[in-house]
Formats: C-alpha cells, sequence, structure tokens
C-alpha cells in the first residue's frame, strides 16, 4: 500500500512505485475515474488518449512516414493548420 498526504492547496505526490506503474512523466495529467462500487482509479490520461487513437485508427491504411510527416508539418507551420 502507498500512501499520498494532500497539501494545504489540494496538492499531493504521487508515490514513485505507482508513478512507475502508471508511467507517468512530468507534465502528465492523471484521470480520476469513479466506477461502479464507487472506488476511485487513477489512470494516466496520455496512455489513455494513445490507446483510444490507436482504436480509432486500427483499419486507417496509412505508414508511418506519411504521419510523421503530417505531425512535423503542423508542428512547424505559421498558424498550426496544413
Amino acid at each position: 500500500m502507498n500512501l499520498a498526504k494532500v497539501s494545504i492547496n489540494g496538492q499531493i505526490t504521487v508515490p514513485v512505485e505507482i508513478r512507475r506503474k502508471l508511467r507517468v512523466k512530468d507534465g502528465d495529467k492523471l484521470i480520476f475515474v469513479e466506477n461502479k462500487d464507487g472506488e476511485i482509479i487513477i489512470k494516466n490520461s496520455s496512455i489513455i488518449a494513445i490507446k483510444e487513437a490507436q482504436k480509432e485508427l486500427k483499419d486507417v491504411k496509412i505508414g508511418e512516414d506519411e504521419i510523421l510527416n503530417d505531425i512535423m508539418e503542423l508542428r512547424y507551420s505559421k498558424d498550426g493548420e496544413k
């Protein structure tokens, strides 16, 4: 079992063992989900987003190079649009 203390500002420090299991890095966001039994589950939102994107794109026939080129084009365009 791991313990975290809540600060006066409502902040907590996630124990290192839990950060490793969630694969949480500096700047990542966590999601707090309540299950049907009322328990709160903490998840790494980045991992969830990647898994959802993979499900949505599983039938898309685009190569990795094309995806990388599209990302780089968006990242380095002046206004963020193609």
